[in-house]
């Protein structure tokens, strides 16, 4: 899928026709759309094509006609807890003949901002500086991925305290492996940003050097919160892990407790349904309820003695 997207006067329109000074966005592109931008930005196709690789990694390359920046950029696979998110890269195509081309092959939440004219001083015409811009927001969507993940902890929390099944430790160990995603896409992405303010790789002016700077912070700040949140992930695993085991002991506990207690009348009834004499028992026409009786009265001694204990 391909849309032309153009600033015009701080409104950002979407155009029909290719135009200088416009942003490309490329969606899991056809082969015929590839080559058909291929030629209209005087880039190879095998540039995009490298793009179009779920596991691409995160990298800066100078070409022939432009410079391709990879980036990995969260995004959710699954509305369900299990492996809710997931990264995707994001290629950007700065090219020498005006274009800036952006290629996923999936759309990304966070670049509707940029099309809804959302974000303060976008213009397609100035493509380092929308190049730095789609970085920073990239940053800021695995923030608010990480809220997210939050609120699913906070949800598998409740359903924990009293849970005997594995079933919500599985969803911790998903939303871990989430984190784990997010760490080390934001490494990589640490490295292309490294690479953008040490080598001369893309001429940046004093505005643009700031704003490089404000998504290196905006990126270190993402790493930091990944990583607290995987090692306070880790301990409540294993806490939740030990209350689990210590739910299933107290049931087993009650369930034993239990059937020592509705033993005592089946020992009682055993013993005198025995083929001897019972004297007054065997005779009395109150036998059955003095039976019942007898019963009762110890199987409640013998729950109250195991409860004054805490084994019931």
């Amino acid at each position: 899928m391909i849309k032309i997207f153009k600033s015009e006067l701080d409104k950002v329109s979407l155009c029909e026709q290719f135009e200088k000074n416009s942003w490309i966005d490329l969606v899991n592109p056809t082969k015929e759309e590839i080559q058909s931008i291929s030629t209209i930005c005087g880039i190879k196709s095998s540039i995009i094509m490298q793009v179009l690789v779920e596991k691409e990694f995160p990298r800066v390359k100078k070409f022939e006609g432009g410079t391709l920046i990879v980036i990995d950029v969260p995004y959710m696979k699954d509305r369900s807890i299990k492996n809710k998110y997931v990264t995707y890269p994001l290629g950007i195509i700065i090219c020498d003949n005006g274009f800036i081309v952006t290629v996923s092959l999936v759309e990304h939440e966070f670049l509707k901002k940029f099309k809804h004219g959302e974000v303060e001083n976008f213009d397609t015409s100035k493509r380092v500086r929308f190049l730095l811009q789609l970085i920073f927001n990239s940053a800021e969507a695995y923030l608010f991925t990480l809220d997210s993940l939050e609120e699913d902890i906070q949800k598998v929390e409740k359903n924990t305290y009293h849970s005997t099944n594995n079933k919500q430790l599985l969803n911790f160990l998903n939303i871990q492996k989430s984190l784990v995603y997010f760490i080390t896409s934001l490494r990589a992405n640490s490295t292309v940003l490294e690479r953008l303010q040490k080598e001369d790789i893309i001429p940046l002016n004093k505005e643009e050097k700031v704003l490089l700077e404000d998504a290196i912070i905006e990126n270190k700040q993402c790493i930091e919160n990944c990583a607290i949140s995987r090692e306070i992930l880790s301990s409540t695993i294993d806490a939740y892990g030990t209350i689990i085991s210590n739910n299933l002991n107290v049931i087993v506990k009650f369930l034993t407790a239990i059937t020592i207690v509705f033993s005592v009348p089946t020992m009682i009834s055993s013993f005198i349904g025995m083929n001897v004499p019972l004297g007054i028992i065997g005779t009395s026409e109150y036998s059955f309820l003095v039976i019942c009786i007898i019963s009762l009265v110890v199987s409640l001694i013998l729950a109250w003695w195991l409860k004054k204990r805490d084994m019931l």
